[in-house]
């Protein structure tokens, strides 16, 4: 069950926060969307990306967004 912290972010804006700390990081994840199919879940989609990506994602998480 989520806490009422989680229940009162919004999807879009955490969405674009993630957006944008990727893109420092250098990491574009072009398919991450917010799931409109269940809105109260406030769900982000983050989609599919090529094998190279996820691996610089991977870097980017192991090294705390420094690379």
């Amino acid at each position: 069950m989520a806490t009422k912290e989680q229940q009162d972010i919004d999807p879009f804006t955490a969405m674009e926060s993630l957006r944008a700390a990727l893109a420092d990081a250098g990491i574009v994840l072009p398919s991450m969307s917010v799931d409109a199919a269940s809105p109260q879940l406030r769900l982000v989609e983050l989609g599919r990306v090529r094998a190279d990506v996820a691996a610089r994602l991977a870097q980017a998480l192991r090294h705390g967004g420094r690379e």
